[in-house]
């Protein structure tokens, strides 16, 4: 025997079951699918030269290992995989003189379902093959599976659970963290189906396509599966979409699918086709592996070969900087493309990927753009000691399976996107279109590093209107807003900063103090401050350590000579509420919001708490006659209850003095 084609063997065997579980069981990807399918390839072609197949081979194991909390459950029947091809002219072959049904392969998490007496008895995972998880819960929530069905005898069906991309783009855009989003839409299903929770699961919009009856007691289907699966839908089920084909029609109904895959919302990863004649199928037997009744295609991937230009480095707000090739533009499955996810470290190492190489790309499920190989593997240099958007030192870590690269300086712009979130809310800057996720790619752009250059994103027109979910007029409203917000206050600004403690109302009280000199506010000891009334110890010690740090200090005078800031003048005389304490509950009629009344007690002095305490002076409550627990303990204390009507006319009187 070979020795060196057995070591190769080996080796293959080691790498193949590395990338399984780490794809299955971590949801991580440490090697292209591509590349997965050619070392696999390769894999069974040494085993047939050599006619040796090792114990813990991937050929010869049909899943991984189960690992989670859900209960266990063996299935009656074992669900093995299936052989599969990209050539066409071998589905032909498959086919034959037979009928068979062309259906998508559809890429979630397959689950089988048994009825009994009209009611959904129990879920389980396909797990390992052999054995599964019982999900019957979490099934119970998915959007479009039926509770009840109008059979009475025993069913059992197969299907996949899958979420489409629309959901699954809705659900990232949702998780703050975004080292924490899902990867693709199948690690996202498989993640739902398996909640312990099955609120979570509901949330999710999970949807499931039967794709084969294994039982149905009594019931006569003519031995045809097409009559299986229309008799599924007069039953409530969802199908997978399914056509009849012959050996002469088969050619022409791939193209036809592969020609909806841009449409589609689902995931797919092929197709599969199965005998009509289930006699016919099941007469054929299996192998240790596979059905010999069905056959799986997946779609021969389009490669382009090109040139790859740069590694783009994208921090994230948790410190991860995601490696991004730029390559030579190509054309693929019908569009341009020019870059693609490297994921992390540990796939640009297994690729030895370095700029200069020429390259080979692809679209996995005809999607999403890949790196398949990599031909001349000059090798992986210059990761980045510092960080793209703050300069600051860089370290690779070790995340479960894979490396990744992190920006270890704390004070990294992209780690406080929350923090320019703040800046841009209504109560502070008030900007419109700048969401979470919009100021994410900003900030990993380069375009955005400090508060001031949010007021000068002009710079970048062509940029921003080529990005995806902007274009020409969208970028317009934005600047829009962004001019409309040069002209505001000094609170609103304070507040914006984010420094601990300072809300709105903290804000404006300091700076009426300082008579609205920024200058003033920055040289404030912790005396001066808290010597305010409303302003304690921690406020004035977290505002004074705020602006201690030059940094900040720089960065609101930079930020002032962008806007337009009124001057605004503290009129004693007009501070008719000094020193008085409002509460306000319950709706108003006079006034947008209880906002707005705030707003303006706290322009004539006065300061507005959440609850009732023995220092409130007044309680705003145009139901004064109530039995809240507010108003009941403004009546013990003994503290007025007034009406909007009151509170106005007391506004009134005071402003006429």
């Amino acid at each position: 025997m070979n020795k060196s084609k057995k070591a190769r063997m080996q080796e293959l065997v080691e790498l193949l079951n590395k990338a399984g579980r780490a794809y299955y069981q971590d949801a991580e990807e440490i090697m292209s699918n591509y590349e997965y399918d050619r070392l696999y390839d390769e894999l069974l072609k040494l085993e047939e030269e050599l006619g040796l197949t090792l114990s813990n081979s991937p050929t010869a194991n049909v899943g991984y290992e189960v690992l989670s909390e859900l209960p266990k459950e063996r299935h009656e029947r074992p669900m093995l995989s299936l052989d599969k091809t990209k050539d066409v002219e071998e589905l032909k072959r498959f086919v034959g003189d037979q009928k068979a049904l062309m259906s998508w392969k559809m890429d979630g998490l397959t689950i089988v379902l048994t009825y009994r007496e009209g009611r959904l008895f129990k879920a389980v995972t396909r797990g390992n093959g052999e054995v599964g998880e019982v999900v019957t819960n979490n099934a119970r929530v998915f959007k479009n599976i039926p509770l009840q069905i109008a059979y009475q005898g025993q069913l059992i069906l197969r299907g996949e659970a899958v979420i489409g991309y629309k959901d699954f783009e809705k659900i990232n855009e949702e998780i703050e963290d975004v080292d924490a989003r899902y990867k693709n839409p199948r690690n996202l299903c498989s993640g739902s189906v398996r909640q312990l929770n099955n609120e979570i699961t509901a949330k999710r919009n999970v949807k499931f396509y039967a794709f084969s009856l294994v039982e149905a007691e009594g019931v006569d289907f003519y031995n045809s599966r097409a009559r299986q699966m229309n008799w599924l839908m007069e039953q409530g089920f969802e199908v997978v979409e399914f056509q009849e084909v012959t050996q002469d029609t088969v050619e022409a109904e791939v193209l036809k699918f592969s020609e909806k895959i841009a449409q589609n919302d689902f995931p797919s990863d092929g197709l599969v086709l199965v005998y009509d004649d289930i006699a016919y199928g099941q007469s054929l037997g299996r192998t240790s592996k596979f059905p010999r009744d069905s056959f799986a295609f997946k779609w021969a991937d389009e490669l382009r070969e090109t040139r790859l230009l740069e590694i783009e480095w994208s921090p994230s707000r948790t410190g991860l900087i995601n490696p991004v090739a730029i390559f030579e533009p190509v054309e693929l499955e019908g569009t341009t493309v020019s870059r693609a996810s490297v994921h992390n470290i540990s796939i640009m190492e297994e690729l030895e990927l370095g700029v200069g190489d020429t390259i080979e790309v692809y679209k996995a499920n005809m999607i999403i753009p890949q790196i398949a190989r990599n031909l001349t593997r000059s090798g992986v240099k210059d990761i980045p000691k510092n960080c793209p958007v703050c300069q600051g030192q860089t370290e690779v870590r070790q995340v479960s399976n894979a490396k990744a690269l992190y920006c270890i300086n704390p004070d990294c712009q992209a780690k406080h996107v929350k923090s320019f979130a703040l800046f841009v809310s209504r109560d502070a800057l008030n900007i419109e279109g700048l969401s979470e996720a919009t100021l994410e790619k900003f900030i990993s752009m380069g375009y955005i590093r400090e508060y001031a250059d949010i007021f000068h994103l002009d710079r970048y027109q062509e940029e921003i209107q080529t990005m995806e979910g902007f274009g020409e007029k969208s970028y317009q409203n934005l600047i829009d807003s962004i001019e409309k917000a040069r002209t505001t206050t000094l609170p609103r600004v304070i507040y914006g900063l984010g420094i601990a403690n300072i809300g709105l109302a903290n804000a404006k009280m300091i700076c009426k103090e300082f008579q609205y000199d920024p200058e003033a506010m920055l040289k404030a000891t912790v005396e001066e401050l808290n010597a305010i009334s409303g302003i304690g110890e921690v406020i004035a010690t977290a505002f004074v350590d705020y602006f201690s740090d030059n940094v900040h200090r720089e960065r609101l005078r930079n930020l002032l000579a962008e806007l337009i800031i009124p001057k605004e003048e503290a009129d004693s005389a007009a501070q008719i509420f000094n020193g008085v304490n409002f509460v306000i509950t319950g709706s108003v009629e006079h006034f947008a919001n209880r906002n707005e009344v705030k707003e303006l007690i706290e322009s004539l002095g006065g300061k507005v708490t959440g609850s009732v305490t023995s220092k409130t002076n007044y309680l705003i409550n145009n139901d004064v006659t109530s039995t809240s627990s507010k108003n009941k303990k403004a009546n013990d204390l003994g503290i007025p209850i007034i009406s909007e009507e009151t509170f106005l006319k007391m506004v009134e009187e005071g402003r006429d003095k």
